[in-house]
C-alpha cells in the first residue's frame, strides 16, 4: 500500500481542531487516555489494534497500569496524513464508549500473591 501525502501545516493545524483532547508533540498527534484500570486500558488497545490494522496503519503506544499513551504519524509519507487522523478519531470514539467486556475478579491464590 503507498503512503498517503503528508498534510500541510495548515491542513493539520485545521483538522486537529476537530480532535478534542490531541496535540502537536514533536510532528507527531498525541493524546493519553486514562481508563478505570489495566484491563480498561488492555481492552481499548485491542480495540484500537483491530482498527489499526483495518486501516493498516499501526500507533506508537505506552502502557502503564491505567494510563495508554499515543503518538500518531505516518512514517513512509514523513508526516502526518489521513491515516493519523482517521486512526486517532476511531481511537477517541472508542475510549469513549463503555468497556464491552470485564475479567472476573482473581480467586484469592492470585489475589494473595
Amino acid at each position: 500500500m503507498a503512503a498517503p501525502p503528508k498534510l500541510s501545516t495548515d491542513h493539520v493545524t485545521s483538522r486537529l481542531r476537530d480532535l478534542p483532547g490531541w496535540t502537536l508533540e514533536g510532528g507527531k498527534l498525541h493524546r493519553e487516555f486514562t481508563f478505570t484500570d489495566f484491563v480498561a486500558a488492555f481492552g481499548f488497545m485491542t480495540e484500537v489494534a483491530q482498527a489499526a490494522e483495518a486501516l493498516e496503519h499501526h500507533p506508537e503506544w505506552f502502557n502503564v497500569w491505567n494510563r495508554v499513551t499515543v503518538d500518531l504519524n505516518t512514517h513512509d509519507a514523513g508526516g502526518l496524513t489521513e491515516l493519523d487522523f482517521s486512526l486517532a478519531a476511531r481511537m477517541s470514539e472508542l475510549a469513549a464508549a463503555p468497556p464491552h467486556r470485564r475479567l472476573p475478579d482473581p480467586p484469592d491464590a492470585l489475589a494473595a500473591s
